[in-house]
């Protein structure tokens, strides 16, 4: 296995290995996630966890394989701001958090915030704002409706 790391094949720069290690872990989550379900009983809460299973499987595997036929020079992160990479995961778990308390409006609210801020690199104009903020409105509130009424999904 080091021999296959470490050959021109797969190229031995840190980008390659670690994308090598993250999509073999994530296959691994799909696969005991496919597992887990297994022993649920209602088939309607059966259809959402299987269906993300086999796309992540998917779309590691895609990764895997083009890892190994054409490895890059790159690294996995590339050059980028380390505090909006720490911000998106921060505001992606207080919204997870947030969400029993706030309700799924209120938690995809933190979450657009969080991540329109990380994603932000140029400069803040009044006609960025109000586009942004209202699409994000817009967006959160047809999610709201589509889950709420339009598939009776019983939101907090």
């Amino acid at each position: 296995m080091s021999k296959l790391i470490n050959s021109k094949k797969f190229g031995s720069e840190q980008g390659s290995i670690g994308s090598f290690i993250v999509s073999a872990l994530f296959i691994m989550v799909g696969i005991v996630t496919l597992y887990d379900t297994m022993s649920y009983s209602d088939l309607d809460s059966k259809v959402f966890p299987r269906a993300a299973a086999i796309v992540l499987i998917l779309c590691s595997s895609i990764s895997l394989i083009f890892g190994l036929l054409k490895p890059t020079a790159e690294e996995g992160f590339g050059q980028g701001s380390w505090w909006r990479r720490l911000l998106l995961v921060i505001t992606m778990l207080i919204s997870c958090f947030a969400m029993p308390h706030l309700g799924f409006l209120g938690a995809s609210a933190i979450a657009f915030i969080g991540g329109l801020i990380a994603a932000m690199h140029g400069q803040w104009t009044s006609k960025k704002l109000l586009l942004y903020w209202g699409s994000g409105a817009l967006i959160m509130i047809a999610f709201y409706v589509l889950f709420k009424m339009v598939l009776q999904v019983p939101l907090p």
